[in-house]
């Protein structure tokens, strides 16, 4: 349903709204007001005897004019839908008439333009006066290409003033959200750089290509020729000249740099081909295809960037049975993040197979192509990266977004803070809510100067051109993301970064670190790097994560009757807690095929359903097993007797409270559970066929929570229906699909 169907005017109904200017964009705002019930009369002016006529036929507005003086005294809303060079003198005209409590917005595409305007008008922006621009347009033009829904799920942007009336903008949202647009604000620089790139600087391009080719053949048979690349490329070269013209010329200074930017683009290609330069015209063509892969994301509201936008509950269904099977799931995201961080910065190119395509590590490649390295695929899983070297890294254009991806956060700062630029590392609104300060105070102490929000969150913006210094940082909780982040920083440190950590923690980094020839020495709990060393391009075989594998071991173990097969896992001793865990519970679990790839201990993973008891979790299994609690919570439910876990606080922050989160899911499906500060005890329903009621379940955007309770309805009485589950896309895509094959019954809702 469009969101102007069901908009709610927080503002009260407007009596009049008045629309200047009845052609396209004009028209549509009346139209899509009238909709939504936005206002009690419709009124329209335009000089044109043929727009007022098709406004009133149409029923775009109920009383139409030539004249400003005649409507506006009586105006409460006024939108300006005229071309950016009319609004002074339609400002000028408008003054007189204008009653005090009127507010004023417009459409104008340059905002520099419209501000100046008011100024030489009124002296100043007035208060009531707020500067818009709906990104929405058509080929076609005048009242009669009017469309009701034009600006439906479209972007508007409004410049506020710090002097504009509070009121007087709530009111301008108000209308554009009735239209059923999405609202964003910048400042009126930012909306006049940002349009001069990618609006009008692509109409320019349009524009010349079509008349470059006209000249050359003045026939136009050249046209016969041309197919869909060049119809679609062009398709804009098909609006007003006149328009275009005026928002040219109002926009002259953004939309010239836009150009010379460009140019010096075009230039870059010219040279490469000249050169016969394979890699440039490689590298040039990836990255762009990356961002155009990234915007048509935005478009579709899909991929890491727009995850919060697409709405995904899954829904299990009772009576499942068994699961069986032998099935292989995605590459192990915690080692997909570092072999495309190390592979950039190596010398030489690094093969990369098995590559996790979730949002996370994504978000890496991405982040690492927007540092300048050239990186192929993901091709099936295959990755190319083309590495730069230790020193090789160029200044970002802009913030460095991550999704929600604490690993990239916490890894990068390190790296990022060796830097010679600045940078600035953002996430999404989970992102945002996670402590950094666990990795910004001991970089501090090598040296870095990063900046963050209060609570020491995110963005963190950090200052380039530091020396960093070796420490020695014993690390205040188990964290392999904290001993990562400062053992890659210690590679451009002068001296040595030793890191001791009080339980071991995942060690993909020292493997990794080693796999591509930089020393690393380990003694006991402690880890170092010298600095000043090179990496050297090495390739890279992953196996499959096992905390995606354990959402099937526990399914397995769980579900009377299963024998279910997990191919190539991962089970790096500092990995292995599930395991350990599941098997103190009594599970049949058996490992074969044991070998090393890569330096990385793997296996096949048999796992055949035994009855579970309940256990006190050994604490020092507790770091071992860090991201697969929520699935462990599913099965000490299904375990007859007491789980106990302690020494756990570090799921409070992860994507979610864990913790909580879980114990809030089992109440709501009748398992008792009792929350400490720092773990959980679950009293286990082993001895029931149906240990789960029906229930509706949060996972609050966590893709582990989301996970979990798919499997737990697996032993479930009804349905259970578990909302906002989209993040899963982060380490697990595909994971419904493989969920089914293996025997679940689990239904997806997908909605915007």
């Amino acid at each position: 349903m469009p969101n102007s169907l069901v908009f709610k005017n927080k503002v009260g109904k407007i009596n009049k709204l008045l629309v200047v200017g009845l052609g396209l964009i004009g028209g549509s705002v009346a139209l899509a007001a009238r909709r939504a019930g936005f206002a009690n009369t419709y009124l329209g002016v335009d000089l044109a005897y043929d727009e007022r006529q098709g406004a009133i036929s149409l029923g775009v507005v109920d009383q139409v004019s030539e004249s400003l003086a005649e409507l506006a005294v009586d105006a409460d809303l006024i939108v300006l839908a005229v071309p950016v060079l009319a609004i002074q003198p339609v400002l000028q005209a408008l003054k007189p008439h204008l009653k005090a409590s009127a507010i004023i917005t417009d459409v104008g595409s340059c905002k520099a333009v419209v501000l100046d305007a008011a100024v030489q008008v009124f002296g100043q922006l007035p208060p009531r006066f707020v500067l818009g621009h709906p990104i929405a347009g058509a080929e076609k033009s005048g009242v009669t290409a009017a469309r009701v829904d034009l600006f439906e799920h479209r972007k508007v942007i409004l410049t506020p003033d710090p002097a504009n009336d509070s009121q007087a903008l709530d009111v301008v949202r108000q209308l554009w959200m009735a239209c059923g647009a999405e609202v964003l604000e910048m400042d009126v620089e930012q909306h006049d750089q940002v349009l001069a790139r990618t609006s009008h600087l692509p109409h320019l391009l349009a524009f010349s290509l079509v008349d470059t080719l006209a000249r050359r053949d003045e026939r136009l048979d050249i046209f016969r020729y041309a197919a869909g690349g060049f119809r679609d490329f062009t398709r804009v070269a098909a609006s007003d000249p006149i328009m275009w013209r005026d928002v040219f010329l109002a926009n002259r200074d953004a939309t010239l740099g836009a150009l010379d930017e460009f140019l010096e683009g075009v230039q870059r290609l010219k040279t490469a081909i000249e050169s016969r330069d394979a890699e440039a015209l490689v590298s040039i063509f990836t990255r762009a295809k990356s961002a155009r892969d990234y915007f048509t994301a935005l478009l579709n509201e899909t991929g890491y960037q727009t995850m919060q936008n697409t709405k995904i509950n899954f829904i299990t269904q009772p009576g499942a049975g068994a699961v069986a099977g032998r099935i292989r799931v995605p590459g192990d995201k915690s080692i997909s993040h570092r072999s495309i961080m190390l592979g950039a910065l190596a010398e030489g190119t690094t093969q990369v197979k098995g590559f996790l395509e979730g949002e996370d590590a994504l978000a890496t490649l991405q982040t690492f192509r927007d540092l300048g390295v050239l990186i192929e695929g993901p091709h099936n899983g295959e990755v190319t990266i083309h590495g730069v070297g230790i020193n090789g890294l160029k200044q970002p254009q802009g913030p460095l977004y991550l999704g929600n991806s604490g690993t990239s956060m916490r890894l990068l700062a390190g790296i990022l803070a060796a830097q010679p630029f600045d940078t600035e590392l953002t996430g999404d609104a989970s992102l945002s809510k996670r402590p950094m300060g666990r990795v910004a105070d001991p970089l501090r102490l090598m040296g870095a100067e990063i900046e963050t929000t209060e609570g020491g969150r995110p963005p963190l913006k950090i200052k380039g051109g530091k020396k960093l210094k070796g420490i020695t940082y014993d690390l205040p909780m188990a964290s392999a993301q904290v001993k990562s982040c400062l053992l890659l920083a210690g590679l451009w440190a002068d001296g040595e970064t030793r890191v001791t950590e009080p339980a071991p923690t995942r060690d993909h980094t020292e493997r990794m670190l080693q796999g591509f020839g930089y020393p690393v020495v380990k003694q006991g709990a402690t880890a170092a790097v010298q600095g000043g060393g090179k990496l050297l391009a090495a390739d890279i075989d992953i196996p499959s994560d096992i905390s995606s594998a354990t959402f099937f071991m526990v399914a397995a173990a769980i579900s009377p009757g299963s024998d279910l097969t997990l191919e190539h896992v991962g089970i790096n001793p500092t990995r292995d807690g599930v395991i350990n865990i599941l098997r103190l519970m009594g599970a049949d679990l058996e490992l074969s095929n044991q070998r090393d790839v890569g330096g990385e201990p793997v296996a096949d993973i048999r796992v055949r359903y035994a009855p579970l008891k309940g256990i006190d979790i050994p604490e020092d299994q507790v770091p071992l097993a860090i991201d697969e609690f929520p699935a462990l919570f599913i099965a000490a439910s299904c375990a007859e007797g007491t789980t106990r876990l302690s020494g756990a606080e570090e799921l409070r922050v992860k994507e979610s409270d864990r913790i909580q989160v879980m114990a809030d899911g089992l109440l709501d499906l009748g398992v008792d559970c009792t929350v400490l500060e720092d773990g959980i005890i679950i009293e286990g329903k082993g001895g029931q066929a149906e240990v789960f009621s029906s229930a509706e379940i949060v996972c609050h955007h966590d893709h582990r929570i989301a996970m979990s309770f798919a499997v737990a309805g697996l032993r479930a009485s009804g349905s259970i229906t578990i909302k906002d589950c989209a993040t899963v896309n982060t380490s697990f895509p595909g994971f419904a699909e493989l969920a089914r094959s293996v025997g679940f019954k689990l239904d997806v809702q997908t909605s915007s």
